[in-house]
């Protein structure tokens, strides 16, 4: 089963045409790396796949159920909102900020969703959320409060957050971009380990470590259109598209 289906999705901004024919397909336990220069339509392309965007046309497929089959900025799917909110609660994601409540701490934001969203009583969303905090190695953080927290504990934090309202797909627009360097590396070990555990990812990313290393697929943008996509051995080694080669040439 496919978990992410796109097919030709199109965005514009005004005049700016920011995503052009975008079709990618990922499988369920596939890591996908997303990688090219800014304004490539990386984020805006992620942000489409649960509505924080709306796309102009083309189709979104979540578990193979197709969720938006768009022209002229109109969807034609007739589904009723309810079905195809609990279809996006399966896609989590984790942002370039870590929008963590300030006056709460980190379990009453770990905890928020599920209860006012999944409807869980506050004793069992709190005990699911606990492994969720030893997990990103922050257990003893559970009452602390965000302003005590470095920002790759926030970001650890905002994981856990995401991972509590057990989606099925992991979706992370530049998650350590904010960070400062020596903060990156505790990010990207708990998405190294969602990778291993068999999480379907996708990762918007200026890492290229992390996409050679976690990535079964890497997938290259340029002005709004996928480029290339290949296992990250073929495209750091002997990317096909010319500029594909000449962003790995300035980035690596």
């Amino acid at each position: 089963m496919s978990m992410v289906k796109t097919v030709d999705v199109c965005k514009s901004f005004g005049s700016n045409e920011v995503l052009k024919s975008v079709s990618l397909t990922v499988e369920q336990r596939e890591v996908f790396c997303i990688i090219g220069p800014s304004g490539a339509g990386k984020s805006t392309f992620l942000r489409s796949l649960n509505r924080l965007e709306r796309i102009d046309s083309g189709s979104i497929y979540i578990e193979d159920k197709l969720l938006f089959d768009c022209a002229n900025g109109e969807n034609k799917v007739r589904m009723g909102a309810h079905e195809r909110n609990l279809a996006l609660l399966e896609v989590g994601m984790v942002f370039q900020s870590f929008n963590l409540f300030p006056h709460k701490t980190v379990i009453e934001n770990i905890i928020l969703s599920p209860v006012h969203v999944r409807k869980l009583s506050s004793e069992e969303a709190r005990e699911k959320a606990m492994p969720l905090l030893e997990r990103v190695g922050l257990l003893e953080k559970v009452d602390a409060y965000p302003s005590q927290l470095s920002g790759g504990q926030q970001q650890r934090v905002a994981i856990a957050r995401a991972l509590a309202m057990e989606p099925k797909i992991m979706l992370f627009d530049e998650p350590t971009s904010a960070l400062d360097p020596e903060l990156v590396g505790e990010v990207l070990g708990v998405m190294k380990d969602l990778a291993r555990a068999g999480m379907t990812m996708l990762v918007v990313t200026h890492e290229m470590g992390f996409a050679r290393e976690a990535a079964d697929q890497v997938v290259f943008m340029y002005q709004g259109s996928i480029l290339e996509t290949a296992p990250p051995e073929e495209i750091f080694s002997n990317p096909q598209n010319p500029r594909t080669r000449q962003f790995l040439q300035s980035v690596l």
